[in-house]
């Protein structure tokens, strides 16, 4: 267990969890980044107060005002600056928590350097992935499906297939239709359109 009672331990568990936390912020859903993000800063936390490390204010202020930058880039499209900020302000936040000497962060300075790139890189690439597919717009616009006219690939009643404006869809209907026929969007549910036989087979 002493090797866990370590600084540039410590160090690693609050860069990876911050990370998860970050990740957490822009992919919502199951909550198992968010549990490993907290299990992470808890477990480096412990080590701080283990081993009685003194930790720099000032850091631990600019790793808490980095999610003001990043939410900020998230939000708004096309803001690459508030996340490169925010990604600066991890990493120096994170590599000045513990005094050093002087300029020197308080963990291996290897350690700092590397973790810190690997990090930022990750983030990076991530976030901006994550943005780009939040604020892209959709390829279909599905407001205009209603009142549309398809053609089913499947026979649909509880369930089956429409081709309706270029692409198949999920669709069902009150009565059973046969596949082959020609019929028009009265309904959308969710990614299920609600269909009706139009009154002409399709020939």
């Amino acid at each position: 267990m002493n090797i866990l009672f370590d600084p540039n331990i410590a160090y690693l568990l609050l860069v990876v969890g911050t990370v998860l936390l970050l990740l957490a912020v822009v992919t919502p859903g199951t909550g198992m980044l968010e549990i490993g993000a907290i299990f992470l800063i808890f477990m480096a936390a412990y080590v701080i107060f283990h081993i009685h490390i003194v930790i720099n204010l000032w850091a631990l202020i600019i790793l808490v005002l980095a999610l003001i930058p990043f939410v900020y880039a998230f939000r708004k499209p096309k803001r690459e600056w508030a996340l490169v900020l925010s990604l600066l302000a991890v990493v120096v936040g994170s590599a000045y928590i513990f005094p050093g000497q002087g300029l020197y962060p308080g963990v291996n300075p290897i350690l700092a350097l590397v973790v810190s790139a690997l990090a930022f890189g990750f983030l990076w690439l991530v976030v901006r992935k994550v943005v780009a597919a939040y604020h892209a717009h959709p390829l279909q616009d599905l407001k205009k499906l209603v009142g549309q006219i398809g053609e089913t690939k499947t026979q649909v009643h509880e369930e089956g297939s429409v081709q309706v404006a270029g692409e198949l869809w999920s669709a069902r209907s009150e009565k059973s239709i046969p596949a082959g026929s020609r019929v028009r969007v009265v309904a959308r549910e969710g990614f299920i359109l609600v269909v009706t036989p139009d009154g002409q087979s399709k020939k």
